[in-house]
């Protein structure tokens, strides 16, 4: 059984804002997946369902942002859940919008999230990191994180959501790697190519030997010295 946890705060003041693309990650796998509707218990908002035969849990700590580890560590005790099957989607500052990295381990980089589950749980936990980019220096990143996402991320947003929903199946089976490669797919698909194909070399024809016009060339003389010689007195 794997946990997937979707960080953000409840409320919908804040669905649309940067910091619950978490959220978002989670709801997008259980619409698209026909995961049950979600349920509170353990202090969050929890679904479960299949990924190609693997059970699934999906938890939205509604805490807020600061207490998620509280939830996480509550729904982690009761279905016996190892760290290492405990799988966190979270906002993050130092990558690119749309960017996505998988971490396990590690600090919490000051996110305040990853903060209180490493106080409830420790640190070694599976950590998908979403890039939503900086907004260029430190007194601006708190009204950042929590401002929506803007018209022109839209794009970019859903390619991201649906990549993590395609690779959600190869995620909850411990491939990382195909996983990133799914959302890879939806992010930067590979381009048609637009280059011309070489002419292809054509094997050299064989010459027909030349047909000599002279007449020497078309009459060998086959006499002999003494009889030409003869010849030319007759």
């Amino acid at each position: 059984m794997r946990l997937f946890v979707g960080l953000g705060n409840p409320g919908p003041q804040y669905a649309a804002t940067r910091h619950n693309i978490g959220f978002m990650a989670v709801d997008r796998i259980a619409d698209d997946h026909g995961f049950a509707p979600f349920r509170s218990k353990f202090n969050g908002l929890l679904t479960e369902g299949t990924l190609r035969g693997s059970k699934v849990m999906l938890l939205k700590p509604q805490t807020f942002m600061n207490l998620s580890g509280q939830s996480v560590a509550e729904a982690a005790r009761f279905f016996k859940i190892s760290l290492s099957d405990i799988i966190v989607f979270h906002d993050e500052l130092d990558l690119a919008p749309g960017k996505i990295k998988v971490k396990v381990g590690g600090g919490h980089a000051g996110h305040n999230g990853l903060r209180s589950i490493h106080s409830h749980l420790g640190p070694d936990y599976t950590r998908i990191r979403l890039g939503i980019g900086h907004p260029g220096h430190k007194d601006r990143v708190s009204p950042y994180v929590l401002g929506n996402f803007a018209k022109a991320d839209q794009d970019w947003l859903d390619d991201l959501l649906r990549g993590i929903s395609d690779g959600a199946a190869d995620l909850a089976a411990g491939d990382s790697a195909r996983f990133l490669n799914a959302v890879a797919l939806r992010t930067a698909p590979p381009r048609p190519s637009t280059g011309t194909k070489r002419p292809q070399a054509t094997a050299p024809q064989p010459t027909k030997p030349t047909q000599s016009t002279d007449a020497a060339d078309a009459k060998v003389d086959q006499r002999s010295p003494l009889q030409r010689l003869a010849d030319r007195f007759k």
